[in-house]
């Protein structure tokens, strides 16, 4: 799932979640500055405190400030703007989306996907509910849903929010070309150091996942000059340093990157790149994430699944994939079902998940290598090939953005 967001520990390391800022309703009209001088949102809200609408849209504000920066404390804080916005007005096409948005951060993606449906009920124009429907229904796995969604949100409100996940969905169908065409809609549409930065770091994101290094890295550079302080770029330079044999440069860079944010895919991404160094690899940072993200109610047994498979206990990394698996089966969820029962020792079992995960032609790297070893185990031809600059020792660096 790209973040907004994506991303979320938020992710992040399967949140396909994007944020709703860039594609809420405009704001009610503002008077003229000789009615009152510019204030915040927050000083609006105590001169009126029944503004529902600003109650929702510093809710949006702060899920959006917890994908920014790490810190999932936000939630809380979002929690209690919505829970204010609900109670002057529960019907209201903001208000639900704010809500839903927060549930898609808080990968409660069912509950995220019934509150963008009332939202649409109320006002079926407003893209921003479009928009989370589709990333709770990709999430969900129900990729028709979510294309339909996506589909609403581009004759709604064609740009970048919209080309982004049109171009995800498009990956997933294993349409490359396709997925880089709308991510060069989103790009010429870009009008803001931001919306630069996002939509350069995914087209390097596009070309890293096919083995294009340098081309990858061109965007991600491109990406950090419009917007100097864009980390997700900066771990896709280090990314490109840690596949190209550049060990220490890429180190120097996940050094810098987990100090501005450390998201458990990007402290996974700095670990396995020390282990392949030859260095040992500190996973208290990662364990102290985990904790904050589950006190702020954040589910993410993906990354977990994941993390557990590959570097710890697979019996484990069973349960978390199966609790994914359940609440959300979506393509990476069966794809960590598949890579976790494989790594328990039953790849007879892990099969019909990876099976799964490839149905739709999905050309993720991480996910192609994960069947092919399967295969392999069962004495069968591998179905789907290497990718080239993939680096089995580096499965962090091919793991879903």
């Amino acid at each position: 799932m790209r973040p907004l967001l994506p991303a979320v520990g938020l992710v992040l390391a399967g949140a396909l979640v994007f944020t709703v800022l860039a594609v809420s309703a405009p704001p009610d009209p503002v008077p003229a500055a000789a009615e009152w001088p510019a204030e915040t949102l927050q000083q609006r809200l105590k001169r009126l405190p029944g503004d529902y609408r600003g109650w929702a849209r510093l809710g949006i504000q702060y899920v959006e400030q917890a994908r920014v920066t790490g810190d999932p404390s936000y939630y809380a804080k979002a929690e209690g703007a919505l829970a204010t916005a609900a109670r002057l007005d529960p019907r209201d096409d903001t208000v639900l989306t704010g809500r839903a948005a927060l549930a898609a951060g808080r990968h409660e993606f069912a509950t995220a996907a019934e509150l963008a449906g009332q939202a649409i009920n109320a006002n079926p124009y407003s893209a921003a509910a479009h928009g989370v429907l589709a990333d709770a229904r990709t999430q969900l796995g129900d990729l028709p849903a979510a294309d339909r969604a996506v589909n609403e949100m581009l004759a709604l409100r064609p740009g970048v929010a919209a080309f982004a996940r049109a171009s995800y969905a498009a990956e997933l169908r294993g349409d490359q070309d396709r997925a880089r065409t709308f991510l060069e809609y989103a790009h010429d549409d870009a009008s803001t150091p931001a919306d630069l930065a996002y939509t350069r770091h995914y087209l390097g994101e596009l070309a890293l996942h096919q083995g294009d290094l340098d081309t990858a890295d061109r965007w991600y550079t491109q990406s950090l000059e419009a917007q100097p302080a864009y980390t997700p770029a900066l771990a896709g330079r280090a990314a490109v340093a840690a596949l190209d044999g550049r060990l220490t440069e890429a180190l120097t860079l996940y050094e810098s990157v987990v100090q501005r944010l450390p998201l458990p895919q990007y402290l996974i991404e700095q670990g396995e790149t020390r282990i392949k160094a030859g260095l040992a690899a500190d996973w208290s940072l990662l364990r102290a994430q985990r904790r904050l993200l589950e006190e702020a109610g954040v589910r993410d047994d993906l990354t977990w699944a994941e993390f557990e498979a590959d570097h710890g206990d697979p019996a484990r990394a069973v349960r978390h994939a199966r609790a994914e698996y359940a609440r959300n089966p979506n393509l990476m969820a069966a794809d960590a079902l598949a890579w976790a029962l494989y790594k328990a020792g039953r790849p007879k079992a892990a099969l019909r998940h990876a099976e799964q995960a490839t149905a739709t032609g999905w050309r993720n790297p991480l996910v192609r290598h994960h069947r092919a070893e399967i295969e392999r185990a069962l004495g069968r031809p591998a179905r789907t090939g290497p990718t080239p600059g993939f680096d089995p020792d580096l499965p962090a660096l091919a793991r879903p953005s």
